[in-house]
């Protein structure tokens, strides 16, 4: 594939990759995306798009297609594992494109990394190329590839997420760390969870501690549910950070949580058993003629469901930053959208740490009312509070 310092280079087509790639490329930039897989299979899970990742990708032209198979959650609810209170309950769908200009939508990863890659040319992403070897100098970044191949680009851009090769080569190696918690991931039919109520809302129930929670929200276009549960564990000795779990060990773990919460547990036939893992925040994202975005910067635990939205703001900041800039002129640029991003990347970081917010209701603009395409360029967003 033809490269040259002319060209931004991107290492990873998931989310966070191909959106920078279109948006790039919209820009007027030569693009190219080198990624680890020899082809895109319909893998990964379901993923919760929040009215500004919705709004960042309506920017793009590519929010209409993502809303061919999602479902429009139509609150944001919380409530307490035991007793069913309900804490919380924030309006979505209609009331949130008029408030946000967006909604939220929930939709399989697939589908929206297929609405993405029909987005971009399909000739310009070179699969199979695992990077090996990063070198930059002055005048662009030269990568070599374990199939024994190499490029050469003007820019670098890092969205090979939490054990991001670009990362290691910029600031050196760092393991990420695993939090204690795991996650279960099932989807059932709603028709055989009918008698539950609120299946098409977003559902939150909170647990007793921190750790534990059950999350549920609708699936193409409210056929299916998707549950969503975590709990401590001490330990992680699989080698993979995803496996077939116990549907009753999934059970067993929240046997104290309310019965309506309960009934989705007992209405699945598999479950997926997975790993969290983090990184603390970073100091910087750029250096020189490479830059970091989504998960190879920010990586996040799933409490505030903001890893896609974060990686897609990312992407389409440093687009606007890179407009009209010779990649020959872009350290200052890939600078400035460190400047621009760090801030906010990092408070919800350490929000979704926390994993408090919204459980009492409290502000949701701050992070919901964020347009990518609006905010000033080099400028650190302000954020509310984050209760």
């Amino acid at each position: 594939m033809k490269t040259s310092e002319s060209t931004i280079g991107i290492v990873g087509a998931g989310i966070g990759g191909l959106v920078a790639a279109i948006a790039l490329r919209r820009a007027g930039h030569d693009v190219v995306v080198f990624e680890q897989a020899k082809q895109f299979a319909r893998v990964g899970a379901d993923i919760n798009l929040t009215p500004n990742a919705v709004r960042a990708l309506d920017g793009l032209g590519v929010g209409e297609a993502a809303r061919v198979t999602a479902a429009r959650p139509s609150h944001r609810i919380s409530r307490t594992y035991d007793t069913g209170e309900e804490t919380s309950r924030l309006e979505m769908a209609d009331s949130a494109e008029e408030r946000y200009g967006a909604p939220q939508l929930t939709i399989h990863r697939a589908d929206l990394l297929a609405a993405l890659a029909d987005m971009f040319p399909a000739e310009r992403v070179a699969l199979g190329k695992r990077a090996e070897k990063i070198a930059a100098d002055e005048e662009g970044v030269t990568l070599s590839f374990t199939d024994g191949t190499s490029a050469r680009v003007g820019v670098l851009l890092g969205a090979d997420g939490i054990h991001s090769c670009v990362r290691t080569a910029m600031f050196g190696a760092e393991s990420p760390r695993f939090t204690g918690i795991v996650a279960y991931r099932a989807v059932v039919p709603a028709e055989r969870v009918a008698g539950v109520p609120n299946l098409g809302a977003f559902t939150k129930w909170w647990g007793p501690n921190p750790q534990s929670q059950i999350v549920t929200f609708p699936l193409n276009r409210g056929k299916d549910v998707f549950i969503f549960a975590t709990t401590p564990q001490d330990t992680w000795h699989l080698e993979s950070w995803t496996a077939p779990g116990s549907v009753d060990e999934l059970r067993e773990q929240y046997m104290a949580y309310h019965p309506e919460a309960r009934a989705l547990l007992d209405a699945c036939d598999t479950v997926l058993k997975t790993a969290l893992y983090e990184r603390d925040p970073m100091p910087a994202w750029a250096e020189g003629r490479m830059a970091l975005l989504g998960d190879a910067a920010h990586p996040m635990l799933p409490f505030m469901a903001q890893g896609a939205g974060m990686a897609i703001e990312d992407a389409v900041v440093l687009s606007r930053h890179l407009e009209g800039v010779a990649t020959a002129d872009a350290v200052d640029a890939l600078k400035d959208y460190e400047k621009a991003r760090i801030e906010r990347a990092g408070q919800v970081q350490l929000g979704s740490r926390g994993n408090n917010w919204l459980r009492e209701g409290g502000n949701a603009d701050w992070v919901y009312g964020y347009d990518a395409w609006a905010v000033p360029l080099g400028a650190p967003a302000v954020a509310a509070a984050t209760a």
